[in-house]
């Protein structure tokens, strides 16, 4: 349970008397007080818990958390987000080295076996101290998962075809929507359904400039690369119309995009910072430029002609160039090939305004390597922000992570205005005072044109074989599919899939 006290400057929590490590040790507060601190020594997640100034144990299963200022809603939500880790196991080890070794846990499965780039298996654990909690009732119905590696997406494919596996999260287009036309889904053995989830919103690709470098620094230059992208295009010829275009940073929660003209909150937070934003941010309706997906989107290639000239560049023998004869060129850094399907078409609409572009495809460490250094011009990058977003605002946009190579600023987005609007927005006690600051919050970042979102945020693509029985009402799971939690394995079903083969 939670308490908090009277100042709202304490937050007490109490754990389950029943909770217990896989090893039969106790969960204690001492665990709760390890993990905090841990994750406030990490430099990727630390943010977090900065809220926290201290934790006091208070009993075996009691522990007072001293804080900085008084509680608010963004402190609590990261208490369900990070799962409590075994003091009594770590000492002595590095939580943050790569090991082959199962870690001690505390849920319903243990990790019963691993093969190295093959497959790992789950084993559901007897006699699990949490089986009756009320939000665990009807879940964690299987005796044993395993989820096999494929290191080829295609070999994957056929091999669920071939039902050597039961499930699969499609996540290319292409496949989804003409992959999977064989007799067994016209039997109704394989299934293709969505799995809808809420946990996160936000975008799923995003195409972000580093505004480190001086060339992404004039808002024009950026607003004249945003304008080059032909959605439509894309979606109509590479992805079988089935995308949505991310009109927002925080698509999937309408209460927070920033539609229309600014509210009265809204004008009420950015008044202070109208000296320092654009004027068509009070005045006109923030809108991506939308062409019919055929052909080129002339008007906007125009547009963008004329803010590239307006920011001092030029084009000399069809290369675009600035005052001290610099061409304008621009490098797209990609660990996955799959990128190259949004970017060489981007990057033949760019050709036309003199800008000369490239992929430069390297292996995943190098890639990590190369973006922690900030090495790269642009990036496909997944913006997915988990809901509601108020404590990760500042990971992702804040001028403080856009200096921190683990932070998810890949843009390098440093506004003071956006840093204040973070500051306002941590602080909020409403989720009417929450969605008015990230309103204004996502106005300023879409005038800013600090990175180009693509798609949004949309449901899971499962394909499975239908051997699983499924709850009737999934649709009351709200912001987490149950698959797999709340599924179980249907003898009837399978056998009828079996005898079928």
């Amino acid at each position: 349970g939670l308490s908090v006290s009277n100042d709202k400057r304490t937050l007490f929590i109490r754990l389950h008397p029943e909770a217990r490590w896989h090893d039969g040790v106790p969960i204690t507060a001492r665990d709760v007080k390890f993990t905090v601190e841990l994750i406030q020594s990490s430099i990727r997640f630390r943010g977090y818990f900065s809220w926290v100034q201290s934790a006091e144990i208070l009993s075996e299963r009691e522990i007072a958390f001293r804080l900085h200022s008084e509680l608010t809603i963004s402190n609590v939500f990261p208490l369900s987000w990070f799962p409590i880790m075994p003091a009594h196991y770590w000492e002595g080890r590095d939580p943050t080295r790569a090991s082959l070794e199962p870690p001690l846990a505390s849920g319903p499965y243990r990790v019963a076996e691993v093969r190295q780039g093959r497959y790992v298996r789950y084993e559901r654990v007897p006699g699990y101290w949490g089986r009756d909690i009320a939000v665990n009732k009807g879940r964690f119905n299987f005796d044993q998962i395993r989820y096999d590696v494929y290191r080829d997406a295609t070999v994957a494919r056929e091999a669920l075809r071939k039902g050597l596996f039961d499930a699969w999260l499609e996540r290319d287009d292409r496949y989804w929507a003409t992959g999977y036309d064989i007799p067994a889904r016209d039997k109704g053995w394989l299934v293709m359904d969505y799995l809808d989830h809420r946990e996160e919103i936000g975008v799923n690709r995003v195409i972000a400039l580093n505004n480190r470098r001086e060339r992404f620094q004039d808002p024009r230059v950026r607003e004249a690369l945003t304008l080059a992208v032909d959605f439509e295009w894309e979606n109509r010829v590479l992805r079988f119309g089935l995308l949505d275009r991310a009109m927002s940073n925080f698509a999937g929660a309408p209460s927070l995009e920033a539609r229309g003209l600014p509210s009265e909150g809204e004008l009420a937070l950015l008044a202070p910072f109208r000296e320092q934003l654009p004027k068509r941010l009070f005045t006109e309706v923030f809108e991506f430029p939308q062409s019919t997906g055929i052909g080129r989107n002339r008007a906007s290639l125009e547009r963008a002609r004329a803010l590239l000239a307006e920011s001092g560049w030029r084009i000399e023998d069809g290369v675009l160039v600035n005052d001290a004869g610099e061409p304008f060129e621009i490098e797209f850094l990609s660990v996955d090939g799959a990128d190259q399907r949004t970017v060489l078409p981007y990057l033949g609409a760019l050709k036309p305004l003199g800008i000369t572009g490239r992929i430069r495809l390297v292996e995943a460490a190098q890639f990590v390597h190369l973006r922690q250094e900030f090495d790269y011009d642009a990036i496909i990058t997944q913006n997915d922000i988990p809901a509601p977003p108020i404590v990760f605002l500042a990971n992702f946009f804040h001028s403080q992570s856009a200096s921190e190579g683990q932070s998810f600023n890949a843009s390098g987005i440093a506004d003071p205005v956006v840093d204040a609007l973070i500051a306002k927005a941590v602080k909020v006690t409403t989720e009417e005072e929450m969605a008015t600051v990230c309103r204004a919050l996502d106005r300023v970042l879409l005038w800013g044109f600090y990175q180009i979102p693509l798609d949004a945020i949309a449901p899971f693509r499962l394909v499975y074989w239908d051997k699983f029985g499924r709850p009737e009402r999934e649709d009351l799971a709200v912001y987490k599919s149950p698959f797999p939690d709340g599924w179980w394995y249907d003898d009837t079903k399978a056998a009828r899939i079996e005898i079928s083969k």
